[in-house]
């Protein structure tokens, strides 16, 4: 069975009260439409790749721009005239035997795994379709049958009778049909409804006409196949897209101090035993080693944590590589280009970026680190900076084995420190530092007896 999704994205979207293209609005840090794709891709066809076509129109070419895949073909509707004239733009990609899968570029949450049982659901029938059933249908298209039970038409809310509104099943628009069939259906559709468009729906009345029965597929949860069609909705399923991720890591053995508040917009990776607390954002690529700890309001974009590794409260972490039994924060920043090694410990405001700081060394608190290479149990006082950009040009800073820096130590770049040497506190340090010694940098303290402080004038 080659398997030929068609996905329908040329909407504009105006109550999304946007100049973004409605399509193109995040779910979880990556575009509605993205996840459709995704979804679509990994279906799974006899011994050939999936195609998929995408019929875009509204924001043209920043819809393009924006989704990647492979094997996309993209149609362009350029009038809005209905789904039935929205597949017919793409219609010609397919192949007479193709399966065709018409799915929606605002439904986000959907499933391979829902689109590939519609798929499936076609073998015996002209045409399935998925449905669901809501409490509330209003606005909806409602599934007709006649007394068997089998499917006659579906009608659009707008065209539909007070007894039909009354139907608790409902259309999701999602579709299959064959190739050859829906060629076929779409040439005899006509705009002749309450809303003057080309109703792809329009095809199961042709189906049967044709004496063809009509197979559905019913998905259990609602909300997988709910559309967005404002912020409000947007927000809704952005919330049920993020439980459903929290609830896959707590069945890989993560305890989630609250699903409601966690927010994952990529793919992350965990050992068992992590704990992750309240109001967390793991973005793009991140890893979670065993027993990994991160605590309240953390931000870690497409970082590897080690085993056994704490972030501490109010973190932010990005394109960093941190080995096991570290200790972060809180209130630490890591940039992009940090490589902590084991035992390592950045403390409360520290910032590094594009630094190497080796096993077992501490930089504990309100300090600077950048392009720099720190060697093994290495101790950084407070308030120590690296001075690495000089206006022009970044240089290095090179801190050797058990090296102790003393406070409030300014280290001008490019700069060597030999391993075993002892910085004083106050210092600024201009040129290498030998092995081994105590090296210092200080002006000469000096105190001017009988000075006045200046007092204010009285007004």
């Amino acid at each position: 069975m080659n398997i030929f999704p068609i996905i329908l994205a040329a909407g504009q979207g105006t109550r999304m009260r946007s100049s973004l293209p409605k399509v193109l609005h995040p779910i979880a840090g990556l575009p509605m439409l993205q996840h459709v794709v995704d979804a679509c891709s990994a279906l799974q066809n006899r011994n050939v790749a999936c195609h998929v076509a995408i019929v875009y129109g509204h924001g043209g070419e920043l819809v393009r721009e924006h989704i990647s895949g492979e094997n996309l073909n993209w149609a362009l509707q350029s009038v809005q005239k209905g789904t039935g004239h929205a597949v017919s733009q793409a219609i010609h990609l397919v192949d007479a035997d193709d399966v065709v899968l018409v799915a929606y570029g605002d439904v986000p949450l959907i499933r391979s795994e829902t689109l590939q049982q519609l798929a499936q659901g076609l073998q015996d029938c002209s045409m399935c379709i998925l449905t669901t059933e809501l409490a509330n249908p209003t606005g909806y298209g409602r599934l007709v049958r006649d007394a068997d039970g089998a499917v006659q038409a579906i009608v659009e809310e707008k065209d539909a009778t007070d007894g039909q509104r009354l139907i608790r099943e409902v259309n999701t628009g999602f579709i299959a049909a064959r190739g050859s069939d829906l060629k076929r259906w779409l040439k005899q559709l006509t705009p002749q409804n309450a809303q003057g468009e080309y109703y792809l729906t329009d095809c199961v009345g042709l189906a049967v006409a044709e004496g063809g029965s009509v197979n559905t597929v019913l998905c259990p949860d609602p909300v997988e196949v709910e559309g967005a069609n404002n912020r409000v909705q947007l927000a809704r399923l952005e919330r049920a897209y993020q439980q459903r991720l929290a609830e896959r890591l707590m069945l890989e053995g993560v305890t989630v101090a609250d699903p409601a508040r966690l927010d994952i917009r990529g793919k992350v990776e965990t050992g068992q035993d992590v704990f992750i607390d309240v109001n967390v954002v793991l973005s793009g690529n991140v890893k979670l080693g065993k027993g990994v700890v991160i605590e309240a309001n953390c931000v870690i974009q497409d970082a590897e944590i080690g085993d056994n590794t704490r972030i501490k409260s109010h973190s932010v972490i990005e394109d960093a590589v941190i080995a096991e039994n570290c200790d972060i924060g809180p209130f630490a920043r890591l940039r992009p280009g940090t490589v902590l090694e084991a035992r390592a410990k950045i403390g409360n405001f520290v910032e590094t970026k594009k630094a190497h700081i080796g096993r077992g060394s501490k930089v504990n608190h309100l300090s600077y680190i950048g392009d720099s290479e720190i060697g093994v149990d290495v101790n950084i006082g407070a308030g120590t900076i690296t001075c690495n950009y000089d206006g022009a040009n970044k240089h290095k800073t090179v801190i050797g084995d058990k090296v102790f820096v003393g406070s409030c130590t300014q280290l001008v770049a490019p700069v060597s420190i030999g391993e075993g040497a002892t910085i004083g506190a106050g210092s600024t340090i201009t040129k290498d530092a030998p092995a081994g010694e105590l090296t210092l940098a200080r002006a000469k303290q000096m105190t001017l007896k009988g000075w006045q402080r200046p007092v204010k004038g009285k007004k």
